[in-house]
């Protein structure tokens, strides 16, 4: 199908309703060249490459919103080997996944049981991404049938046949619970993507044996948690003291931010074995730390990812921080620490009354209050520089008047 000079301005909307300009097109044609307007535009942010690709099909809409996006799909691509390597992608979807993680690909096999996007993918990779063999079946049939591969990926759906989210491991499609001896057969390193919602500890107690966990955020929210079945072939990620290689998984939190240029990413690390945080000691506030609530002390939060990994007392080790109470994720610290892996505070006051016309925007953790229960309270102006955080402090409420440090090297 030829596709016309598409109108960048133009929203797919707009062009819904201009049928009768259209009358060269059959019905068929013209729906799928509104399909590429807003695949495009709704993509646009998310695969920056594929927009500047020729001809780039895109698909329905609902898959555009479902698929990884270009930098969770290159973090999985840097889980790779390095040289070149067999994979088979076992539930294709759009494809964005399969591109990235074939960069370096001797041979690649999509699965796809979806028609529609099998010939969009085709049409796609074949000249960008000759290696790579489209396959439309099932996963589970094409898993019984493939031979060995060196990496199998797969992506299990998380919606039921009703169209509601599942936030158990047995309950996605295809169920790797059952399919897990099966896929053992067939490949050393599985890497098993899951929501951000599903229960990390649950996963990893039904799937049994060693995982890693990749928990992945994007501009602090986490979009992705991976589970990779060997580790042995990272090149890039230093590996955490007292590891226990034959008992334990590691598990790496990771937030992807884009550099000030906007051009390129990069990411904060914070890595850990799974027996540490278990182990690990650390400051909490108590009366004798009072002059940590003095004006110019630092408030720390760690990034979205190593909340999910639930990090608490590891990260306040590492840093030589004072965590405020216990469950509260927030860390005091008269001294500022460069290259924090969160967002950071310089406390102006704990006495928001004895501050005047002040603006700022407001936060909670762990507090009585919503931000928005606690805005109309206040009643204050937002501000994109100074916060207030209502927290517990030794299990009490606080209110802490706060101006953000935004440095590059301090905002991961």
């Amino acid at each position: 199908m030829v596709l016309l000079d598409i109108h960048k301005s133009l929203s797919a909307e707009k062009l819904a309703l201009q049928r009768k300009h259209y009358t060269h097109l059959t019905d068929e044609e013209f729906r799928f060249l509104v399909q590429q307007v807003d695949g495009r535009q709704r993509t646009h942010d998310k695969l920056p490459t594929f927009a500047q690709i020729e001809d780039w099909w895109y698909p329905v809409r609902l898959s555009c919103e479902q698929c990884s996006s270009e930098a969770t799909a290159q973090y999985k691509s840097s889980l790779l080997p390095t040289s070149a390597f067999t994979l088979t992608d076992l539930t294709g979807g759009y494809g964005v996944d399969t591109y990235f993680m074939s960069e370096h690909a001797s041979e690649v096999h999509y699965v796809e049981r979806n028609e529609d996007l099998c010939k969009i993918v085709a049409h796609n990779f074949q000249t960008i991404r000759p290696q790579v063999h489209i396959h439309n079946t099932d996963a589970i049939h094409h898993l019984h049938e493939m031979a060995s591969t060196d990496v199998i990926y797969l992506d299990p759906a998380r919606r039921d046949q009703h169209g509601g989210k599942v936030f158990r491991l047995e309950d996605c499609e295809p169920n790797v619970i059952d399919i897990l001896p099966t896929l053992r057969t067939k490949s050393k390193l599985i890497i098993i993507k899951l929501s951000p919602m599903l229960d990390i500890t649950q996963a990893l107690h039904s799937l049994k044996g060693i995982w890693d966990v990749h928990i992945v955020a994007v501009k602090n929210e986490v979009k992705e948690v991976l589970l990779v079945s060997n580790s042995d072939h990272y090149h890039h990620i230093t590996t955490p003291k007292g590891y226990r290689k034959d008992t334990e998984g590691i598990v790496y939190a990771t937030n992807i931010l884009p550099t000030p240029s906007q051009n390129e990413t990069y990411s904060s690390l914070f890595s850990f074995s799974q027996h540490e945080e278990k182990d690990a000691q650390c400051q909490f506030f108590e009366p004798s730390k009072m002059h940590l609530l003095n004006p110019g002390t630092y408030i720390y939060e760690p990034n979205a990812a190593i909340i999910k990994a639930g990090a608490y007392k590891l990260v306040a080790k590492r840093y030589d921080l004072c965590k405020m109470a216990t469950n509260t994720h927030l860390y005091l610290s008269d001294k500022l620490v460069t290259k924090f892996p969160g967002r950071v505070w310089k406390l102006i006051s704990t006495d928001i009354k004895k501050q005047k016309d002040i603006r700022a925007n407001i936060m909670t953790r762990n507090y009585p209050l919503s931000p928005e229960q606690l805005h109309k309270k206040l009643k204050i102006k937002d501000s994109d520089t100074h916060t207030v955080i209502g927290a517990r402090l030794a299990e009490k409420p606080i209110l802490l008047f706060a101006e953000r440090i935004d440095q590059h090297t301090t905002s991961c």
